[in-house]
């Protein structure tokens, strides 16, 4: 046969592969509101960039019939590409192939893939649309997904690892996403449960729908499994596009630096965010916009535990990942939901090299029966565990509140913050000033003729006495007492001295986080 003619062989074998479950399974696909596999990447990537590897790879199966079956590619498409120059790893799982299910060959080319972006040391993406373990295939596909989830942790702090769940993830299927940094997920589109409502309402009786049981708002706004949320394909290849520039390309290195620019000081006057009034709520949004270049701020987990706000934002050109405490929820208080929110994005941040700017505002952990009995001990001992053990920069300003275990769990001097800065408002003591006033002076208000005006005049004793930032400025445990326009400026050279920070720390193993 001629070069010629296995070129033209070469050239059908690949139309037929480009064809994934045929025409009839695309439509239905296209039906669903959802883009093939090959759109998918092809969108996300830099136009041009995909290569695409093991596309001829075949499944094993033989029994139930699947020796007479093709599936091309067996149902994943594996490859390499970049985003925004930066190199890249990616993976997505073809709906129109035997519904995406993972079978042995199916796991091995995510696995071949997740090997290649460990030695090649770049970013990890997978596009998970997917029925599920392929049943026909039996324990080799169980021993697939172990595969896959003993990769994901062996990447886990070494590279970035991104999941996008466009279809249904079931059953097995859900933790390699729990296991990866981000997940994202599309309105409508996105569903992610370890049983299904079938089996929850044969097992249970409870009748619920695939959408009110795993549906991207539920992941988003109730459980948290969902870091970014999108109302479409292309709302959500945009946010990962995003993400990338904020992010390195390892753990050995930094997030590629931006020009630097000047925050919007014309929208966010920083002076006048944080009211007086230590009662009244603020967007702590407008703050960390105040400080960054170009007042950008990119927020993960947007829609839960809103009481706590983390993301990245840039100072000086430089990638910095922001814990700010939200007065507008909660008054800021710290909780379970919060302390797991805040604790798993510092550990990011300090495995990949990025400074961690905090921003404190609370009056200290949510009181309550309910918070109590779902363990916020152990949760918000993920906090303390977070920040003590980072070795990355690690500076904080006060803005308000800082009260009690609140106040040494927002990145105190005690936990080895390497500045600490705290503006004249800000009131940091073991409580606020009027729970503080009614146990010191208990005996004064009662005795006293007229008790509420004794307890006021206490109150404004303990306040003027202790609720100010200078007592613990003349421990030493604050810096600095700045001004609010300062801040970016101490930011910037926090960071800017900080940059060959060395942290050492006993030799061990590793430590034992509470969990």
């Amino acid at each position: 046969m001629s070069l010629k003619r296995k070129i033209l062989e070469l050239q059908k074998k690949r139309e037929k592969v480009l064809q994934g479950g045929g025409e009839k399974a695309i439509e239905k696909q296209v039906a669903m509101g959802k883009m093939t596999a090959r759109e998918r990447i092809i969108t996300l990537l830099d136009e041009n960039s995909f290569h695409e590897y093991d596309m001829f790879v075949e499944h094993e199966a033989r029994d139930f019939g699947m020796a007479t079956k093709v599936l091309h590619g067996d149902g994943v498409i594996i490859g390499t590409g970049t985003i925004f120059g930066a190199p890249v790893c990616i993976y997505a799982q073809d709906f129109t192939v035997a519904g995406g299910s993972l079978g042995l060959m199916h796991a091995r080319k995510i696995t071949k893939i997740m090997d290649h972006a460990m030695k090649m040391r770049v970013p990890i993406i997978g596009i998970n649309d997917s029925g599920g373990a392929r049943i026909q295939e039996g324990v080799n596909s169980l021993a697939g997904y172990g595969e896959i989830f003993y990769r994901n942790t062996t990447a886990s702090g070494v590279i970035p690892q991104i999941s996008v769940i466009l279809g249904p993830c079931a059953g097995g299927a859900v933790y390699s996403p729990a296991l990866t940094d981000f997940v994202f997920v599309v309105d409508k589109i996105s569903k992610m449960f370890i049983t299904g409502p079938e089996v929850i309402k044969t097992v249970l009786g409870e009748e619920i729908s695939m959408e009110d049981l795993g549906g991207a708002r539920v992941h988003s706004e109730k459980t948290g499994n969902a870091h970014f949320y999108a109302e479409s394909e292309l709302e959500c290849f945009d946010q990962i596009k995003k993400l990338i520039t904020y992010i390195p390309w390892n753990n050995s290195r930094k997030a590629l630096p931006f020009e630097a620019q000047e925050p919007k000081i014309d929208l966010y006057k920083i002076d006048e965010i944080v009211p007086g009034n230590p009662k009244e709520p603020y967007d702590v949004r407008d703050v960390v916009r105040a400080i960054t270049d170009d007042s950008d701020f990119f927020e993960i987990q947007e829609m839960w535990a809103a009481n706590i706000v983390i993301g990245f934002g840039r100072i000086n050109g430089e990638t910095v990942g922001f814990v700010c405490n939200q007065p507008l929820v909660l008054a800021g208080v710290l909780d379970v939901d919060s302390s797991d929110k805040a604790a798993r994005f510092i550990r990011y941040c300090d495995a990949f090299n990025i400074p961690i700017v905090t921003l404190v505002d609370l009056p200290g952990y949510l009181p309550g029966v309910d918070q109590e009995h779902a363990g916020v001990i152990r949760h918000g001992a993920k906090v303390l565990y977070a920040y003590s053990e980072a070795t990355v920069p690690k500076i904080t300003v006060i803005l308000r509140k800082a009260y009690g275990g609140g106040y040494i769990a927002m990145n105190s001097r005690h936990l080895n913050a390497d500045f600490v800065f705290a503006w004249p408002g800000a009131e940091i003591a073991v409580m606020g000033p009027e729970g503080a006033a009614n146990i010191i002076f208990r005996k004064e208000i009662t005795e006293a003729e007229d008790p509420e005006k004794m307890r006021k005049q206490k109150v404004k004793e303990y306040k003027e006495k202790f609720a100010n930032p200078y007592v613990a400025a003349a421990k030493g445990y604050v810096d600095s007492v700045i001004e609010p326009r300062e801040t970016r400026r101490l930011l910037l050279h926090a960071i800017e001295v900080s940059k060959n920070k060395v942290d050492n720390k006993p030799e061990k193993k590793h430590g034992i986080p509470p969990f």
